[in-house]
């Protein structure tokens, strides 16, 4: 793997993790998913083999499903390398497979494959559910290392969600044809959302997502990454299947970029670059991506097409707005990396980013609700929660629309810095 140091990633294995992880947003065929897993596990980890596990819970086995020259093996949990992973949980690298008690030589049997080294990783999904273990075998020139095993835990993690999906998938379409694909959708979409807000001393954040239709094209995340708290917001052009996968598409590569440890910037020329490259031309995501520091309470963010991005300042009580940074995420490829814009949050100020269904929700005569209602709302409830300032900014909206159809996605994310004591 020329080009990789043992404390990073080439541009070339970032490049093809991002690729494996655009290709998991279509949810609809198990084998190529894991297909271009398990590719992609042997050419940036530089091995020999590598397969794919699934977790039967009925059965409490593993089948192996993607493998060069062997199908549907069972073998109970605990059994073996694969296993002892899937019982712990945890990742196992072992240097020299026959000088290990676990490891069973009867696949090697059957397989006629000399196992010499192995990485063995559990697929865990992001609600903490086992779908599986991957395995990579026989590293050449050596032994698998730390650096490996990051590496190859991101693959992991990408998977597991992914598996997850299309296990869902595949138990919806079995219904309505129509229907059953707008489930899916949803489903695919709702489960890439995060399922609790972080906590973060000193910092109230709060993020919500209410499509118009039974699918939406936005996404949003508040999550936690090393030490900086992301917020992002997603909104693909569209309604429907397409533009729901497409933000999970885009939601799936940043989280992948930003946990590989790319910069801000190299994290959205990245991601927008792939996504150029895959989104039919009439298609594009506008998109806030902020990492906030909470150290020194700077925000570092960049705005692809997403505006405005109001900014409630406590000690003078009015907003700040921020414009778009740079263009739409997948609309063209960029000449140039540009710095990430910033902005520094006072004790009680607030950051919102909300998508256009709220600003331009209009009621019966065609009124729009604006940003002016918006920033009122804020000065007003100043004292809230952030999840209270949500749930007022949905009320209102709702009451001034007089009952005119939801026709647009509602997606807020607000983040305050709480008063000193």
């Amino acid at each position: 793997m020329s080009g990789r140091g043992r404390d990073g990633l080439s541009a070339r294995d970032m490049a093809v993790i991002l690729e494996v992880t655009r290709g998991l947003a279509a949810p609809f065929d198990l084998t190529t998913m894991l297909t271009e897993v398990t590719g992609a596990a042997r050419q940036v980890l530089n091995a020999e083999r590598s397969s794919v596990w699934l977790h039967d819970a009925e059965t409490a086995e593993l089948v192996l499903k993607v493998s060069s020259d062997m199908r549907d093996v069972r073998i109970p949990v605990g059994a073996g390398l694969v296993g002892a992973c899937a019982r712990d949980r945890q990742i196992i690298n072992v240097p020299d497979c026959y000088a290990d008690a676990r490891f069973d030589p009867a696949v090697d049997k059957r397989s006629g494959f000399h196992t010499r080294c192995a990485l063995t990783l559990p697929l865990v999904d992001h609600r903490d559910v086992l779908v599986g273990v991957m395995q990579v075998l026989n590293r050449a020139g050596g032994v698998f290392d730390a650096a490996d095993e990051a590496l190859a835990a991101a693959l992991a993690a990408q998977c597991a969600v992914a598996l997850q999906r299309v296990r869902m998938t595949e138990a919806l379409i079995e219904g309505e044809k129509m229907r059953a694909e707008l489930e899916v959708a949803r489903v695919v979409q709702m489960s890439t959302l995060p399922a609790t807000m972080p906590a973060l001393s000193g910092y109230d954040a709060f993020g919500t997502f209410k499509p118009a239709d039974l699918t939406g094209g936005d996404t949003f995340d508040v999550s936690i990454q090393g030490k900086e708290l992301l917020l992002v917001l997603g909104d693909a052009t569209g309604h429907g299947i397409a533009p729901a996968l497409s933000v999970t598409q885009m939601h799936a590569m940043l989280r992948m970029a930003l946990g590989l440890g790319a910069d801000l910037e190299t994290a959205y020329a990245q991601v927008n670059d792939q996504l150029a490259d895959t989104l039919p031309d009439d298609r594009f995501i506008t998109a806030f991506i902020g990492l906030l520091d909470p150290a020194s309470h700077r925000m570092r963010f960049v705005s692809a097409g997403q505006g405005p991005i109001l900014h409630y300042q406590a000690a003078s009580g009015a907003c700040a707005r921020y414009m778009p940074t740079s263009f739409p995420l997948g609309a063209m490829h960029l000449p140039a990396r540009r710095a990430a814009s910033t902005l520094d949050l006072l004790p009680g100020d607030v950051l919102l980013v909300i998508s256009d269904g709220i600003y331009e929700q209009h009621d019966e005569h065609g009124e729009m609700f604006g940003e002016q209602r918006v920033e009122s709302l804020v000065a007003a409830h100043r004292g809230a929660t952030m999840a209270e300032l949500s749930a007022v900014l949905l009320a209102a909206v709702q009451a001034f629309a007089q009952g005119t159809p939801q026709e647009d996605d509602i997606t807020i994310v607000l983040l305050r810095r709480n008063a000193l004591p």
